[in-house]
């Protein structure tokens, strides 16, 4: 009875119930409920995400005292570090595997998913990267000048958002991803689009295991500790990921996974796993890298040069940090790079497009799952550092 009411086993039973429903449901009245409301309950989950990011970062950077500066800096420079090295490890992989491949490159016979029968917009107080930014100034600004009262302000808004995400954005996941595999497997995504690809994808899905690997594996080591103890929480966080698309949809059973490893210090986990939801892209990132190189193989029948691929990766790691957590969002902030680097024009910007889509669930659980190592090196650095872990009054208990 545990396993049915877990979180894991709900976001299963969306998956397969909302793709198996795409395939029989007809054109008409259901679908345009269900299409509307997927709509609504992704306004409803967008606008909660700012919350979530200000409730979590700004009441950690307080906490972290004279150390909030520096722990900024570590986490910047390992989230860059670990999104250009995936980077460059997919761009050594497409230069040995993509000239031995032959890929078809057709997406046609795609049905078109109706139109919600009203659109309930509810607009996030600020976007993703404002919320971002206002946290960090605010929680670093409280430090330097020892604003008590706004430290207890932020301590009691991380306890209203903590209430809002176990009562609100929990229980309404698993019905939100059943409508979104709906209408994946409506309009054929899912049975027509994924065999053209499936060979890329597949490549693409070993390599975020190999990455993951890698980070878990340094993260232990730099650590002193199991690694294992974190990744084995994570399986909720990789579900929603794959469900959601979207890093900053998962921020919430995120930061639930990550409050259940017992190597990982309840402050950095405040502090790292929303920061990193916004700044690690590691999965997008080497997810678009090989399709790119495999789309101007397909276009333009040439992989570019490794010097304009190195270019493009350096940057991409810049670009993937102000990137939005949203579905996509890696290579919409990247459209200038694919264009004005690697010379795409607008047939292969859109095919990029719908490719990564394809592959964008995946890469999204890699991002996510891949916050868990850099939080665990987070924890090490912490640690050896000997800064002091803050203990919070909300206790874990509240997102068990």
């Amino acid at each position: 009875m545990k396993i049915i009411k877990s979180l894991p086993f709900k976001l299963l039973v969306g998956v397969v119930l909302g793709i198996l429903i795409g395939l029989v449901i007809p054109n008409g009245g259901i679908l345009q409920v269900i299409v509307t409301v997927k709509y609504i309950l992704n306004q409803l989950i967008s606008f909660c995400v700012p919350l979530i990011i200000i409730g979590f970062i700004a009441p950690s950077i307080v906490k972290l005292g004279s150390n909030a500066s520096r722990m900024l800096g570590v986490a910047l420079l390992i989230a860059y570090v670990s999104s250009v090295g995936a980077a460059l490890f997919s761009m050594a992989a497409g230069y040995a595997i993509i000239p031995n491949l032959n890929i078809v490159s057709t997406v046609d016979g795609l049905k078109e998913v109706p139109e919600a029968i009203f659109q309930l917009d509810i607009p996030a107080i600020m976007s993703v990267m404002s919320a971002l930014v206002f946290s960090v100034l605010v929680g670093l600004a409280a430090t330097w000048t020892n604003a008590k009262v706004i430290a207890n302000v932020l301590q009691e808004f991380q306890e209203i958002v903590l209430k809002i995400v176990t009562k609100v954005i929990i229980p309404i996941l698993p019905i939100f991803i059943a409508c979104t595999f709906c209408t994946l497997s409506y309009e054929g995504t899912i049975t027509k689009q994924l065999p053209i690809f499936l060979i890329v994808v597949i490549i693409v899905m070993i390599g975020h295991y190999i990455w993951l690997a890698l980070l878990y594996g340094l993260g232990g080591a730099y650590s002193g500790t199991n690694p294992m103890e974190v990744l084995k929480h994570y399986g909720p966080a990789y579900i929603t990921a794959v469900g959601t698309m979207s890093s900053a949809a998962t921020l919430a059973v995120a930061l639930r996974c990550a409050k259940k490893a017992k190597t990982l210090r309840p402050d950095m986990v405040d502090f790292g796993i929303p920061l990193f939801a916004n700044i690690h892209l590691c999965g997008s990132v080497l997810t678009e890298v090989f399709f790119v190189m495999t789309v101007s193989k397909i276009l333009y029948g040439s992989i570019p040069s490794i010097g304009t691929m190195i270019l493009f990766c350096a940057l991409l790691g810049i670009f993937a940090i102000g990137a939005p957590g949203v579905p996509g969002g890696t290579v919409m902030a990247s459209l200038g790079l694919i264009t004005g680097v690697l010379m795409f024009d607008d047939a292969g910007t859109a095919l990029m497009l719908a490719i990564f889509a394809l592959q964008d669930s995946f890469g999204t659980a890699c991002n996510v799952t891949g916050d868990g190592a850099l939080t665990l090196i987070l924890t090490g650095y912490a640690n050896k550092h000997h800064i002091a872990e803050e203990k919070r009054e909300v206790e874990a208990a509240e997102v068990q």
